[in-house]
């Protein structure tokens, strides 16, 4: 089931209560997941809503606006930290939205960059659909996974899982 964003923006209040400054380092040292979240600044309740509906499947997600090493003006230090972060990370996160797929002139070089330096199966997308219905990330759907809401086989909680292009899904915590 495709991530409604008006569920993504429910989430983010919670953002304020889990939010912790990033640390490759710390994430993996406690065993956590790390994905960079690839995403239009205009989307900031979005990406905050991501990070906390990964958080709580044991994943620690970079946003860069929360790195304190993010140079204030965009420059090619800017370009060079973004580089540095997706490879140092296990997944890249493309969370598509009309902002990032349509407005954004940094989400598709991200999405491009991460194609080039790391595996197909560690780039994920996020189609997410607006309160108008229009779903976001089709685009990229053929060449890379989804992570979608899913409900595990047997019932259970709505857990997201990783969607292959084409065949059967795998839940986030069983990535590697």
């Amino acid at each position: 089931m495709i991530l409604k964003q008006f569920e993504l923006r429910q989430l983010a209040p919670e953002y304020r209560i889990i939010r912790e400054h990033y640390s490759v380092k710390a994430a993996a040292a406690a065993g956590r997941t790390t994905a960079f979240l690839s995403h239009s600044h205009k989307d900031k309740t979005l990406a905050e809503g991501v990070q906390v509906y990964l958080k709580r499947q044991g994943w620690d997600v970079y946003i860069d606006w929360l790195d304190e090493e993010m140079p204030e003006a965009i420059s090619a230090a800017t370009a060079t930290n973004l580089q540095a972060k997706i490879m140092n990370t296990e997944f890249f996160l493309f969370l598509a939205t009309q902002n990032s797929c349509k407005v954004s002139r940094w989400c598709p070089w991200e999405i491009g960059y991460a194609d080039g330096k790391k595996e197909r199966s560690k780039i994920l997308i996020i189609p997410t659909q607006d309160d108008n219905g229009y779903q976001y990330g089709s685009e990229y759907l053929g060449l890379y996974r989804r992570i979608e809401k899913a409900t595990p086989e047997g019932g259970g909680e709505f857990a997201a899982a990783a969607i292959p292009p084409s065949g059967k899904g795998v839940w986030i915590r069983a990535l590697g």
